[in-house]
C-alpha cells in the first residue's frame, strides 16, 4: 500500500494542532512537540515547524505553495466548521458540472496560510 500525505509548515505546532481538531474534528497520533501528526477521518497529515531546513509556512513566503484537497461525504459541514473556527471562507461550498457528474467543492485559508479545497468527490478516480 502507497498512502501519500501532507506536512504543514506552522509557526506553533501545538497551537496549529488544537485549531486543526477544533476547526476539522481531526484527531492528534502523536506530538514531538515541533512536529505532530494528526488524521481527519483516518487521513493522515502532519504540522511542523519549519527550522531553517529548506521550507517555511506561507505567512513567512507571503503566498501558499501548495493546496490540500480533502474529499467526503459532506464537505458543506467540513467548510462551515473551519469558518466557524476563524477560517477565511472565501470559496463557498457549490455545485461544479465536471466529466464525471456534479461534484460539490468550495475552499478557505486557515489561519495558517494554507489553502483547503473541500468536495464530495475524488477526481483522483478513473472516470470514463
Amino acid at each position: 500500500m502507497t498512502t501519500i500525505s501532507v506536512m504543514l509548515a506552522v509557526p506553533d505546532a501545538a497551537a496549529a494542532s488544537d485549531w486543526y481538531q477544533r476547526a476539522l474534528g481531526a484527531t492528534e497520533l502523536w506530538n514531538l512537540g515541533s512536529v505532530i501528526g494528526l488524521e481527519l477521518d483516518g487521513a493522515p497529515f502532519f504540522l511542523a515547524e519549519p527550522a531553517n531546513n529548506g521550507w517555511e509556512s506561507p505567512a513567512v513566503l507571503g503566498s501558499t505553495t501548495a493546496r490540500i484537497e480533502v474529499f467526503t461525504d459532506d464537505p458543506d459541514a467540513v467548510a462551515e466548521s473551519a469558518a466557524a473556527a476563524g477560517a477565511n471562507y472565501h470559496d463557498p461550498v457549490r455545485n461544479h458540472e465536471m466529466p464525471w457528474g456534479p461534484h460539490r467543492q468550495g475552499g478557505f485559508f486557515d489561519p495558517y496560510g494554507h489553502l483547503w479545497l473541500v468536495g464530495d468527490r475524488s477526481p483522483l478516480q478513473r472516470h470514463r
